[in-house]
């Protein structure tokens, strides 16, 4: 619930407002009470000095502990001050900012513009721009890790956020931190958020509390903004050939404009100049110069620019595979079609000269693979200027034990889960699955949820090397992957979870998985708390889907 609340002072004040926890109600009300001696007319506090949130162990997990709601109208600059306490972990076990539309963090319509951390990472809507985040964050002790020195002095610092709401459609965040140690930690954020709504900020934890001690609001700082120039465009996706007849040199490629302040864009073909048209009525290799010439606020301005090439083809007259794909047998337990993986495949095209070539599987079409134990053929077509023409892969499908994810990768987070197991002391509970992933984020893949009988979590461990828990705080986690393939293989691997209650209130989590390609990993968990008298485990999917094998 959103709380109006403000102060009389000698010019009228615009309202702010919060979620105001019960034991607040009567130091808001008293503050509400005060007169002109409190503010300057311009400014409107709030005393929140002895607020703390989240659990003082820092035990609280992410997404279960915040702060206060604050909107901050357009024209204003939210100002907080608050003492960041740590576990010291990891780098993500500090401060976490929210912001939002203004809606109840549980409402259909709630929608976050971004979540900024305090280690100079982030996520969010399409606006949200990791370039855009700016940090000095010094090397204290010369050994050229600078995390180390963040998170040391990140217990107990001094943190002041400004989260300014400007008139330009801009929220910018300056966030500087100040150790017990003296050292000082500046990070910068700004991103697009609505002109004339308000918008909505809040703290979370995460292995994290914090002493609330000054808020107020105060006019904004920045009523218009310093236009910038691009320096360099880029182009992903460009086809590598066109047949003749086929005027579309520009297909499904994206082009990407970076500018003077660091930020970047992805902009429409329609807002490109192509200022060498290729010749399509010719066979042979073209070079297509693409520019961009408009400044961040659209202004025109000297032009960026890039090329690539392509080759115009004549039309192609049939296509082979001639390499497999990496997955050749499915694994399948519901009767819903399976979505064709043609990763590592090749297929080699044929055209209308007898002459060949390699296609790009992004310029294929594949057939769904029919649920059926046996052999199957998935068909693989190529849709050309004047024909289509096809072929097929020959695939084994094999039906599991069970599934848990739908098999079209729409399962979405914490809505689909394997039965719950008991571990007994000194006992191990192993699964054996093969994973079908989108492969489009590290945790489309599986965890596992370590939890009492009555459902209380432990702990849950992710198989990409990330958790969250009371239990997660005492882990060790070690890993061997390569993080730059680790998402685009996650799809066809086997994997085998093992969860080991070692009687002494302490379980370890091993992942051992065996891409399609046969590249092999594991990823472990060692010393999670747990009640050794009370383990379960289930597990739980995002955008995949587990068959079980044994």
């Amino acid at each position: 619930m959103l709380v109006a609340f403000g102060l009389i002072g000698c010019e009228k004040l615009d309202t702010y407002s919060i979620v105001a926890p019960s034991d607040l109600q009567s130091k808001i009300d008293s503050i509400a009470a005060e007169k002109a001696s409190r503010n300057t007319g311009d400014t409107t506090y709030i005393d929140i000095s002895t607020t703390i949130v989240g659990a003082e162990d820092n035990s609280a997990a992410w997404w279960t502990a915040f702060s206060d709601y604050f909107t901050i109208p357009t024209n204003k600059l939210l100002h907080l001050e608050f003492i960041n306490h740590s576990s010291g972990v990891n780098n993500w076990n500090n401060w976490n900012l929210v912001v939002a539309n203004v809606a109840d963090r549980d409402a259909d319509n709630y929608e976050e513009y971004f979540v900024l951390r305090s280690d100079a990472y982030g996520w969010g809507n399409d606006d949200f721009d990791l370039n855009m985040i700016s940090y000095n964050y010094p090397d204290t002790d010369g050994d050229g890790d600078i995390w180390n020195d963040f998170r040391t002095t990140m217990q107990g610092a001094y943190v002041t956020l400004e989260i300014d709401h400007s008139p330009t459609g801009i929220a910018f965040v300056t966030a500087t931190a100040v150790g017990t140690n003296d050292t000082e930690l500046v990070q910068t954020y700004q991103q697009p958020v609505s002109t004339s709504s308000d918008i909505v900020v809040f703290l979370v934890c995460d292995g994290s509390h914090f002493e609330m001690k000054k808020v107020f609001l105060l006019p904004t700082k920045v009523t218009e903004i310093e236009d910038v120039n691009p320096i360099s465009i880029t182009v992903e996706g460009t086809p590598d050939f066109v047949e003749l007849g086929n005027e579309d040199f520009w297909g499904n490629a994206t082009a990407t404009v970076t500018f003077a302040d660091g930020s970047s864009v992805q902009v429409d073909s329609s807002e490109l100049a192509f200022t060498v048209f290729p010749d399509m009525s010719s066979i042979g290799e073209k070079t297509v110069i693409v520019t961009y010439n408009k400044t961040k606020q659209g202004e025109y301005t000297d032009a960026v620019s890039t090329y690539y090439t392509l080759e115009v083809t004549n039309s192609v007259a049939s296509i082979e595979v001639t390499t497999l794909p990496d997955i050749t047998t499915y694994y399948f337990f519901r009767n819903d079609s399976i979505l064709f993986n043609p990763q590592g495949m090749v297929v080699t095209a044929t055209y209308s000269d007898e002459t060949t070539g390699i296609l790009a599987n992004e310029t294929l079409l594949f057939s769904k693979i029919p649920a059926v134990e046996g052999t199957q053929n998935a068909v693989v077509s190529y849709v050309g200027a004047t024909r289509t023409v096809s072929t097929t892969v020959p695939l084994t499908l094999v039906k599991g034990i069970g599934q848990i994810g739908a098999t079209d990768f729409s399962t979405q987070w914490w809505t689909e889960f394997s039965e719950d197991y008991a571990v007994g002391s000194g006992e191990s509970k192993t699964f054996t699955m093969f994973c079908y992933s989108d492969n489009l984020e590290n945790w489309h893949s599986p965890s596992t949820i370590l939890r009492k009988a009555d459902m209380t979590e432990y702990a849950v461990v992710r198989m990409d090397h990330f958790g969250w828990g009371d239990g997660y705080a005492t882990a060790t986690a070690t890993s061997d992957w390569n993080w730059d393939t680790f998402t685009s293989n996650i799809s066809g691997s086997k994997v085998v979870i093992t969860v080991t209650n070692n009687g002494d209130n302490t379980a370890d989590v091993l992942y051992d998985v065996t891409y399609a390609n046969g590249e092999t990993h594991f990823q472990k968990y060692e010393g999670i708390t747990i009640d050794s008298s009370d383990l379960n485990c289930a597990l739980v999917i995002e955008n995949a889907y587990l068959v079980f094998v044994e």
